[in-house]
């Protein structure tokens, strides 16, 4: 991925999850939130390209980011490398963050999985199937390889969404000190898909 496209996913991610219920308890401010989305997107797009793959579509109107199976958990090495850009990005909202972070990392699963990270469209493109055909489009890679998907959403709408994309509530949770309602959804590896 060139420097353009990689400038465009951050960027469409940035503008996909300016609403999003998590990212807005964490960072309440809108105005703020636009400003640290684009810092947030300019740490994990490349972090997660390293540890997975990032895919986008050609118009950018889509951008997903999956971290390969064994690679979820960022790891030390990782957070220590993002950890000066991360407290920039999130000042006095970081508390917030870890707790976010703490629940997606006490209810994913171990084992072997591809790891929706994130995936978003750009508001203007929202609803007209840009996310579905993203999503399959790694989640084919994945039934290839026999291998399950996991992702976590704070989103009430994307719930079924994600069924319709092979995807099964597999746990739910609130955060931490009156943060958002999670979702953490696994799709099985098929080859009928």
């Amino acid at each position: 991925m060139n420097e353009r496209e990689s400038a465009a996913v951050m960027e469409t991610l940035a503008q996909a999850f300016q609403t999003d219920p998590a990212l807005s308890w964490i960072l309440p401010d809108a105005e703020h939130r636009a400003r640290a989305l684009r810092s947030l997107f300019r740490v994990l797009v490349p972090a997660d390209a390293r540890a997975g793959c990032v895919l986008r579509s050609d118009d950018d109107e889509a951008a997903a980011l999956w971290r390969a199976p064994g690679h979820a958990d960022s790891g030390m090495l990782e957070f220590l490398r993002n950890v000066i850009p991360l407290v920039a990005t999130f000042g006095t909202a970081l508390p917030r963050g870890l707790k976010v972070q703490a629940g997606i990392d006490a209810h994913r699963p171990k084992g072997r999985f591809w790891y929706l990270h994130y995936v978003g469209v750009r508001p203007e493109h929202q609803g007209k199937g840009h996310g579905g055909r993203i999503v399959r489009a790694q989640t084919a890679v994945a039934d290839r390889e026999g291998l399950p998907c996991w992702l976590e959403t704070a989103t009430p709408d994307n719930v079924p969404l994600y069924e319709r994309l092979g995807f099964v509530t597999q746990v739910e949770w609130d955060v931490a000190g009156g943060g958002p309602h999670f979702w953490g959804m696994m799709r099985p590896p098929s080859e009928e898909r």
